[in-house]
């Protein structure tokens, strides 16, 4: 890319596939904008430009892309493939461009444990990258896999389908009183029903929105 180019992206603010920094200060948090973006939609993460969308650029961008690699590599699992530039701005400053295309082992986690190889999975959403639910993470991994999923139409379905034919959509918790289930049948039920293209999901950092797929 170009100087051109940059300004391009950055005019169109943070999105779900644009995500700025200042600098990479904080690589080891930075690296969850990274997942969230191979977990989702794939997208650009560009440092050296601030929140408020000037581009100040930076003066050693090489340390900041070599903290950045290095988080990339100790953090992200499983191993995350990213295409980095740096891209001159002026003479003296430039940007580090890092796009990051969908992955095809979903779900990514940032590791919190190394004892354990134990992390979080992060998807984005607008311009946020936040923490995905069980249900998100099972329609991720097993999104991977199935070409078709086949479900039984039983009652507690009907009784699903009656509600989102009135209302707009359904959270875990709204379905499992809704239908008198437990915690996991309920989830069990979306999930499958999300995976069988009847139902699609809205992430969200407090509960997760299920409503009917549009035809």
């Amino acid at each position: 890319m170009e100087f051109n180019d940059i300004k391009r992206l950055v005019a169109g603010g943070e999105s779900e596939t644009v995500e700025f920094k200042r600098k990479a200060a904080h690589p080891d948090k930075i690296v969850k904008e990274l997942v969230a973006f191979a977990n989702t939609k794939g997208g650009y993460l560009l440092v050296g430009v601030n929140d408020d969308g000037s581009i100040p650029g930076l003066k050693f961008p090489e340390d900041d892309a070599y903290a950045l690699d290095q988080a990339i590599n100790k953090y992200c699992k499983p191993s995350l493939k990213v295409r980095q530039e740096i891209v001159p701005i002026s003479e003296k400053r430039a940007v580090v461009l890092y796009h990051v295309s969908p992955g095809k082992k979903k779900p990514y986690y940032v590791i919190t444990d190394f004892e354990t190889k134990w992390g979080q999975a992060f998807v984005r959403i607008d311009d946020k990258s936040i923490k995905a639910s069980k249900e998100v993470r099972e329609i991720l991994k097993r999104g991977n896999k199935n070409k078709g999923v086949k479900f039984n139409y039983g009652e507690k379905e009907k009784i699903l389908i009656d509600y989102l034919d009135k209302n707009k959509s359904i959270t875990l918790n709204e379905f499992k009183k809704l239908a008198h289930l437990t915690t996991y049948s309920a989830s069990r039920t979306l999930i499958l029903l999300v995976l069988a293209n009847v139902l699609s999901i809205e992430p969200s950092d407090k509960d997760d929105l299920y409503s009917l797929k549009a035809i």
